[in-house]
């Protein structure tokens, strides 16, 4: 019998980019996806109410609150869905004996400002936000309420849904802006691992179909980049005529702290899964896809 896996969160950006990846892999479980209409985590006791007579073997948390700046205004709802509701959720899994894996974030860190090496799984989480330490506080959730949980962290996702599945990402707003205005200045003193939302959902339907231990696993491209690095990087790949030039975060406050520092290490991925591309190729790989969907 064919594993049953619930996605959550089917519609946006990695949700979006596991659905294409399942289907690209000869569908090799069973895919059910709850979109936020049929289940609203955010909501008390809806997890239990809707999957209660669901018959599951994981839960694919790809669901949340990623506004990161909202966040500091609306904490409650922040906490509420990439929190307690995880807890729900890990809750929910242990009843049945099926597996929680729930996607996290880089920006579980941050709060060691002279940190300048990628960070392991093992790294003492030291958010900087609410939203940090909203999924930090998820992932402690769900590991005190179940065995077999898989937390994956991941960070700088883009993909071809783009956040919210509304289309919008870092690189389709660098390349907009760079067309309309032909000049950028992006900040270049926070360094972070641009990462493929596909790569990253290839590697979970592995972790479904060949199974892992539990834990937590740094899912990212290889490599780092500073959002300038990374921005002038999309503006040469989209062959656009325009100039991109660094500056300082101060620049650009936002309501938010943002980490200086919060690259990966993805190491123990690699063990378990192979090789992730560098972020260029990921990158290339994306505007060659956006390049054709466009045409």
């Amino acid at each position: 019998m064919a594993l049953r896996v619930v996605l959550l969160g089917p519609d946006g950006q990695l949700g979006h980019a596991v659905r294409r990846a399942h289907a690209a892999a000869g569908e090799p479980f069973e895919l059910q996806p709850l979109p936020r209409a049929d289940l609203d985590i955010a909501v008390p006791g809806e997890a239990e109410r809707v999957l209660g007579d669901r018959s599951f073997d994981v839960l694919l948390n790809c669901a949340g609150f990623t506004e990161v700046d909202a966040a500091e205004d609306d904490a409650g709802s922040a906490f509420a869905v990439n929190a307690h509701a995880v807890r729900s959720l890990a809750e929910l899994g242990a009843a049945r004996e099926a597996r929680l894996i729930h996607i996290s974030t880089d920006y579980v860190f941050g709060g060691d400002g002279s940190r300048d090496r990628p960070l392991p799984e093992n790294a003492p989480v030291a958010p900087v936000n609410v939203y940090g330490e909203s999924k930090a506080l998820g992932e402690t959730l769900a590991g005190d309420a179940h065995d077999d949980v898989v937390v994956v962290r991941t960070a700088s996702l883009f993909g071809a849904a783009g956040i919210g599945g509304r289309g919008g990402n870092f690189v389709n707003t660098v390349i907009g802006n760079a067309r309309g205005t032909g000049s950028l200045r992006i900040v270049d003193d926070r360094t972070m691992s641009p990462t493929s939302s596909a790569d990253v959902a290839r590697v979970l339907v592995r972790m479904v179909t060949e199974g892992c231990d539990p834990g937590c696993y740094h899912i990212v491209n290889s490599g780092s980049a500073t959002w300038f690095e990374f921005a002038r990087a999309i503006v040469r790949g989209a062959g656009i005529e325009a100039t991109v030039a660094p500056c300082s975060t101060s620049n650009y406050p936002s309501r938010a702290r943002r980490p200086r520092y919060s690259v990966l290490d993805n190491s123990k991925a690699v063990g378990a899964f192979g090789a992730m591309a560098p972020w260029q190729d990921a990158l290339e790989r994306y505007l060659q896809l956006r390049m054709r969907r466009q045409t």
